[in-house]
């Protein structure tokens, strides 16, 4: 079983508080003020689960710099109570943070349900 800290406890705890204001937030029309706290949790949140040193490390990595800057832009646009905007560019920083792109050919790869229809003539039934 994996131990965990306190402080990584408290970490999770601060990040659910950020995931709950910013989804609270973006319910409310997007409200810069609960969005800004949002962020600002879910950073602090992050910092406390993985520590501050692999936080820099997994943001400033050279070939995440722009998806970096795509994420603490938005969030600077969110505090800067610019909030439909700065969302807009925090999703498209945290998609591409995590390289949602290549988790979907990983997922063609194994193989999929849709590839596998795609491929089959009107009428054809499938191997068993």
């Amino acid at each position: 079983m994996i131990s965990i800290s306190e402080g990584q406890k408290i970490g999770v705890g601060i990040t659910g508080f950020g995931v709950f204001f910013i989804l609270f937030g973006t319910l409310l029309y997007f409200d810069s003020v609960l969005l800004a706290f949002g962020n600002l949790l879910f950073l602090t949140g992050l910092s406390f689960i993985i520590g501050l040193r692999r936080t820099f490390s997994f943001f400033f990595q050279r070939h995440k710099l722009k998806a970096t800057s795509f994420f603490l832009g938005g969030v600077a646009l969110v505090l800067l109570r610019w909030p439909f905007l700065g969302m807009l560019l925090e999703t498209y920083g945290f998609f591409s943070l995590f390289n949602w792109k290549q988790l979907e050919k990983r997922r063609d790869l194994l193989g999929s349900s849709k590839a596998k229809t795609e491929h089959r003539a009107p009428g054809q039934r499938l191997p068993s």
